[in-house]
């Protein structure tokens, strides 16, 4: 059976001692719990703590090849997104220059790359519209490009991303492998040539399928001939890391050559040679465009949210929420005075950065970099290559990322019903409702989960001498045992929704005579509950009226507080309540004599031996 040491050896361990060995117990695993050992220096070196910020690091050649890639990739997709919202392409290509550069140099999600997406895209369209104001109007997209921004800012500032914390494992799973696909949908067009009509995620695959007949040839081939060609550069160790860059200008050259009737990039629009021309906010239109700001702010920030799930750190330091809302926020500030529409960060274009080897922020830095080098430079050449070629590395990407999340989806469907189905329902919602209301969604689910699993986490379990100053762990018992002290300990957070079962759970006093109960708290009860005190103090209550002598121990100063402050300390008696202290059981031990010593007088008759 589970055995606890007593008070003075287990002193060192302190109350993450005693919740350790008792979850141990709470979780049916056998044995006998012992005290950590020490680590040795050689341990401590291998198993040392990734760091709390990301570094800045040092640029690599990696990142200069995998800028170089995503700055090519944002020149077809930044047109292409700015198209479909209704505004003029080339203030797509701003939007990946300035904001990249500033949102890389902050992010705290080292490699996410800030841009332009198709869904910020709309959703300006769609606030623009409502303002009435026109897509060509530079002064308003200025405007509404800083007040995103702000807003970012803002909610960074306000260390409002820790609403991600209140997202589960199961919930980002289902998120992120939803936008993955999004990627790969979103670009059917390009890589076979048929546009699947339905806005659904799902219904677009179904769509594409069911009209196979209507694909283009040509275009097909290219985008196949793209996969095919990435697939075997991947498969060269020495080329892995320039598989993505490879391919896309291989699959180009070998069109440029042949000449197949395809959708190029330059079929968009034309191309400048030029840089982001300097644009001014119009104050006059912030009150039409404010609150619409905050929708694509939420938009952008909902996309941005699954990157640091999906995409690690390089240097194993962690993601931060707030920082990357604040890296953003200002990303938008700095682009709306060069002509960048609202942007955010992207899982497709950082995807194509890491795929081709990004590894640290000079990746995203070197994107923007190049982007303005290349349009400046050769942009009518840029301007040649296939949109299949883009399909095809694109659907790669997407690819990618859905494999990369394949260990977890695996780890959840394993984990419990409850945990599948709400990556199931994440998974659909983000496939066919807007992206905000998706991860809403999703922390919604999460919470609603972690309410489930608390309210059957609590539990009773029976701590018995073993007669060498230690504890056995074991069930409690269904009637409460005559002639002897019973210890009781309590697992569980004080969640008002345990009280049910815990009720359950207490033994049945009615044929017991000669009797005490010792209730130990020790690493429970994190969160104090009224619901929690009320049904306490009722099962005490009951106890008395049949003899039971009842005493509480291992109180955190949280409770004991508490229990003072709404009276409940007055109806269980000062001296029936232990306050835990910094040795692991002496609250225990402490009220296991006392309560024996009372239930001895009891029998006894001797009412002044109270302890």
């Amino acid at each position: 059976m589970p055995r606890l040491g007593s008070g003075q050896g287990a002193a060192g361990l302190g109350a993450r001692g005693a919740l350790d060995a008792l979850e141990v117990a709470r979780a049916g695993m056998l044995g006998r719990v012992s005290e950590p050992s020490a680590a040795t220096p050689a341990d401590d070196a291998e198993q040392a703590p990734p760091p709390d910020k990301p570094t800045f690091g040092k640029p690599t050649t990696q990142d200069v090849t995998s800028g170089f890639v995503t700055g090519l990739f944002s020149i077809p997709e930044g047109m292409a997104y700015a198209s479909i919202g209704g505004f003029a392409a080339p203030l797509g290509l701003w939007s990946g220059v300035v904001p990249t550069i500033v949102g890389s140099a902050l992010a705290r999600t080292v490699l996410m790359v800030t841009t332009l997406t198709s869904a910020i895209a709309l959703s300006s369209q769609s606030v623009l519209a409502a303002a009435g104001l026109k897509p060509n109007d530079l002064g308003a997209l200025a405007t509404l490009t800083v007040l995103v921004g702000l807003v970012m800012l803002i909610m960074g500032l306000l260390k409002l991303g820790s609403v991600m914390s209140f997202v589960s494992t199961a919930v980002m799973t289902g998120f992120t492998t939803g936008i993955a696909l999004q990627i790969v949908t979103g670009v059917l067009k390009d890589a076979t040539g048929y546009t699947p009509t339905p806005h659904n995620t799902l219904a677009k695959v179904e769509n594409s399928i069911a009209h196979v007949g209507d694909w283009n040839g040509p275009t097909v081939v290219v985008a196949v001939a793209t996969v095919a060609a990435w697939a075997a550069f991947h498969a060269v160790k020495k080329l892995e890391q320039y598989a993505t860059l490879l391919a896309l200008l291989v699959v180009s050259v070998v069109c440029a050559i042949v000449k197949p009737d395809i959708e190029l990039v330059k079929d968009i629009a034309a191309i400048p040679r030029s840089l982001p021309p300097f644009s001014l906010p119009d104050l006059g239109a912030v009150p039409e465009l404010a609150t619409g700001a905050i929708a694509i702010a939420l938009v952008a920030l909902a996309q941005a949210a699954g990157i640091g799930a999906a995409v690690a750190n390089p240097d194993g330091s962690r993601p931060n929420a707030s920082k990357d809302f604040t890296a953003q926020g200002v990303a938008n500030i700095a682009g709306g005075f060069f002509s960048a529409l609202p942007t955010g960060g992207s899982l497709s274009r950082t995807g194509v950065g890491t795929s081709a080897g990004a590894k640290t922020r000079w990746s995203g830095i070197f994107a923007g970099v190049w982007l303005a080098l290349i349009v400046l430079a050769v942009g009518p050449v840029a301007g040649e290559i296939p949109m299949a070629v883009i399909g095809g590395l694109l659907i790669v990407i997407g690819g990618e990322l859905i494999a990369g999340r394949v260990g977890d989806i695996t780890l959840v469907l394993r984990t419990s019903w409850l945990s599948a189905l709400a990556m199931i329902v994440t998974f659909l919602a983000t496939t066919q409702l807007p992206l905000q209301d998706a991860i809403f969604i999703g922390a919604g689910l999460s919470i609603l989960l972690f309410a489930v699993g608390s309210s059957k986490r609590g539990q009773l379990l029976e701590l018995t001498p073993d007669g060498h100053g230690g504890w056995e762990l074991g069930e409690p018992p269904a009637v409460l045992p005559s002639g002897r002290t019973t210890v009781l300990h309590y697992v569980g957070s004080g969640f008002f929704a345990e009280v049910n079962q815990l009720e359950s759970e207490w033994p049945d006093p009615r044929p017991t005579h000669d009797a005490a109960l010792v209730v130990s708290l020790r690493g429970s009860t994190g969160i104090p509950s009224a619901t929690f005190v009320k049904a306490y103090v009722r099962a005490v209550q009951r106890l008395r009226r049949h003899g039971v002598e009842v005493v509480l121990c291992g109180v955190p100063p949280r409770l004991h507080a508490l229990l003072e402050r709404t009276g409940a300390l007055d109806t269980l008696g000062h001296d029936s309540v232990v306050p835990e202290t910094s040795h692991l059981l002496e609250s225990l031990d402490e009220a296991y004599a006392i309560a024996e010593r009372r239930r001895l007088a009891a029998a006894t008759g001797d009412d002044g031996a109270t302890g």
